[in-house]
């Protein structure tokens, strides 16, 4: 019990809810309430299925496809980046256009990488490694991790209702910046470890 409320805490931790709602309200403020919800659960859904795949057999997969864990590190922080200029410098024509954005959000930024991000997919791994025989514990704290994620972002209409557009727009840009700097910690984090090898 002690090790599956010890892991659901580091995992909780790691995706960082409250970080990443900011992020959320920012991505999703011109879709419509309902809308929203529905896009939230499906990337949310899309990340937990992405974190159960990667608990099971992350390992085996990076073996099939040649590819290490500092290569998710670094494209992650590519994606990031690219994400981060886009809220800092946003499309003038998109804001002056009063209907809703044709295109939404699918599986990136908000499944990959803000939620299934390297970090968690580099512990889920790390931790099926180096505990194999609790692989459904582990599973059941990826669970109870996701649900509290999943509520905590649900909880993002209500922040949106509460401080209006005008804060999201300066909490965008604000977050945008963070987002840079996190990027570029991702990329040299991948590089460091490419480079030791």
């Amino acid at each position: 019990m002690k090790k599956i409320i010890s892991t659901t805490t580091l995992l909780i931790l790691i995706m960082d809810p409250l970080g990443n709602l900011p992020i959320f309200i920012a991505i999703l403020k011109n879709i419509n309430s309902k809308r929203r919800r529905l896009i939230l659960i499906r990337e949310m859904l899309v990340a937990l299925f992405i974190m159960v795949i990667f608990l099971f057999s992350g390992e085996n997969i990076l073996k099939l496809l040649n590819l290490k864990t500092e290569t998710v590190s670094i494209a992650g922080g590519i994606i990031l980046f690219f994400i981060a200029i886009k809220m800092i410098f946003p499309d003038k024509k998109k804001n002056n256009n009063t209907k809703l954005p044709q295109e939404e959000p699918f599986l990136v930024p908000l499944a990959i990488p803000l939620v299934a991000g390297p970090s968690v997919l580099a512990t889920l791994m790390l931790l099926s490694h180096q505990n194999p025989q609790t692989i459904n514990s582990l599973f059941l704290s990826l669970l109870i991790s996701w649900i509290v994620t999943l509520i905590i972002l649900l909880m993002s209409e209500i922040f949106l209702n509460f401080f209006g557009e005008k804060f999201i727009n300066v909490l965008e840009k604000l977050m945008g910046l963070i987002l840079i700097m996190m990027s570029t910690q991702m990329c040299l984090d991948g590089m460091k470890i490419w480079l030791k090898n």
